[in-house]
């Protein structure tokens, strides 16, 4: 079964439902105990670090999710739940994160003709092939929403980077932690063919 972790953080039904279209069964849960149980984990997101951080740890669940990626289990972060992996964010101040990957969350910095949030469809650039990323090619679009980008202590961890305005770590890879700042389930075939290779991914 796959755990999609409830922290009152982002559109988890949408999340549930694209796993559900390519095959699988997702169970949304705050319990430790079921996570625990899951045989993979997909940690979404949507909002500011701070409020996530802070409901996470209200619900008990930074350990178990800590303990969880230890434990070699297939392990997926979307958007916010991509950045709440690394150390520090900078969102509206320093908050700390769960620490599971070193680095740091910055905000855009950007002449005036970006507009922040870089929001819509964005190009992927491979820079590493996961098995997530099977069946998927280069150059591929993929639906980002955001504000905020992670930047990774240790850039041979960078998967996917694309581009707004330079270069941006678009999602990371590590033994069995993959995560993306874009949105899958909302990035139609492509997405959905991510979401399958991890629903299968061992």
């Amino acid at each position: 079964m796959i755990a999609i972790v409830d922290y009152q953080m982002g559109n988890l039904r949408s999340v549930q439902k694209a796993i559900e279209k390519v095959g699988h069964e997702a169970l949304i849960t705050s319990d430790p105990a079921e996570l625990a149980a899951a045989s993979r984990i997909i940690l979404p997101g949507v909002g500011a670090f701070e409020d996530a951080m802070r409901e996470l740890q209200r619900r008990e669940l930074v350990e178990p999710l800590r303990a969880a990626i230890e434990s070699g289990k297939p392990f997926l972060g979307i958007c916010l739940g991509l950045q709440l992996l690394f150390d520090v964010s900078y969102e509206g101040g320093t908050f700390e994160g769960l620490g599971i990957l070193p680095g740091k969350v910055v905000r855009f910095d950007l002449p005036p003709q970006y507009k922040v949030p870089h929001m819509g469809w964005n190009e992927a650039h491979i820079r590493l092939p996961a098995p997530v990323l099977s069946g998927i090619d280069e150059g591929t679009h993929f639906y980002f929403v955001h504000s905020y980008y992670v930047v990774p202590q240790d850039s041979s961890i960078v998967a996917i980077e694309s581009d707004y305005g330079g270069p941006f770590c678009a999602a990371v890879w590590r033994e069995n932690l993959f995560a993306t700042q874009f949105h899958p389930e909302k990035s139609q075939a492509n997405g959905l063919r991510l979401l399958k290779n991890f629903a299968e991914w061992h």
